[in-house]
């Protein structure tokens, strides 16, 4: 793979000795932008500050001509001042946009010879461990391997809400106190009218407390005690009083869109097509 550098630059690489340091900026879908570098001191390029005390580690990056996924991954430390632990719980680096690069440290702040790109995706799967997180770099032909189009299936292949589906959220969320907790997952609500179901596959958003501003899908709700037993676990704890907004879950059967959503008309599935079985018969037998 072809890549673009400066005059300065190529002599740089050219010579025996070499001044450069490994950057990567980290772009989130809330719009926060970080950046991190390998070097010993902080680094300033284009108005982003790349910190030198994160202990950021990547692995070998291989690229190619052909169309197969590069991915690589990065390590780091955990550290109150830049990533951590509850916000990469609470999903806020899915998806983040990466972009991994070369500068010569010997010309800041300046930086005349430009960057060397060396790989641009954005962070997949994150593992956390003994105080470090582990952060998978996929590639942009990741996407290549992605379906396009719809399948066919049973299931309505609408989320809530979208434009597909039409349904107005707003009227079917409702908003709650939590009375008692279990842990960060588990805990009983003032919402206790709703039948046991309502809420199950629909999203929580916090509005109070700890977790404020935070939202998870929710598992199982009971309507005894108006129990909550979310898919994952809160980055924070969750304290009586705490206030959240939660609407109605749709598990995409013809059967919910129908008698919970009345939305039938927008029902994006097709319940009544033949199974595998069935269509693997011979001869109508």
């Amino acid at each position: 793979m072809s890549k673009t550098l400066t005059a300065g630059m190529s002599s740089h690489l050219q010579g025996e000795v070499l001044s450069l340091a490994t950057c990567w900026k980290l772009t989130r879908e809330d719009g926060t932008v970080m950046g991190f570098t390998d070097h010993d001191v902080d680094l300033t390029y284009n108005g982003v500050t790349y910190q030198a005390d994160t202990g950021f580690t990547p692995t070998d990056i291989d690229s190619s001509a052909a169309l197969n996924v590069d991915n690589l991954e990065v390590a780091g430390l955990l550290t109150s001042t830049s990533i951590q632990d509850a916000d990469i719980e609470a999903g806020l680096y899915d998806n983040a946009q990466v972009e991994i690069f070369l500068l010569r440290w010997d010309e800041a702040p300046t930086f005349a010879s430009g960057a060397v790109i060396l790989r641009r995706g954005y962070i997949g799967e994150i593992r956390l461990r003994e105080g470090q997180f582990v952060a998978e770099v996929r590639g942009l032909t990741e996407a290549l391997q992605q379906t396009v189009g719809d399948l066919y299936g049973p299931a309505c292949r609408a989320d809530l809400g979208d434009a597909r589906c039409q349904v107005s959220l707003a009227a079917f969320t409702k908003s709650g106190t939590v009375s008692a907790v279990t842990d960060r997952r588990d805990f009983t609500s003032s919402l206790t009218s709703d039948p046991d179901g309502w809420f199950d596959y629909g999203l929580l958003t916090w509005t109070s407390g700890a977790n404020s501003g935070y939202s998870m899908e929710v598992k199982r709700y009971t309507q005894s005690g108006g129990r909550f037993e979310l898919q994952l676990k809160m980055p924070y704890d969750v304290q009586p009083g705490d206030g959240f907004n939660v609407y109605a879950g749709c598990d995409k059967t013809l059967t919910t869109c129908r008698d919970r959503f009345a939305n039938v008309i927008n029902f994006r599935g097709e319940p009544h097509l033949p199974g595998m079985d069935e269509l693997m018969r011979f001869g109508g037998q």
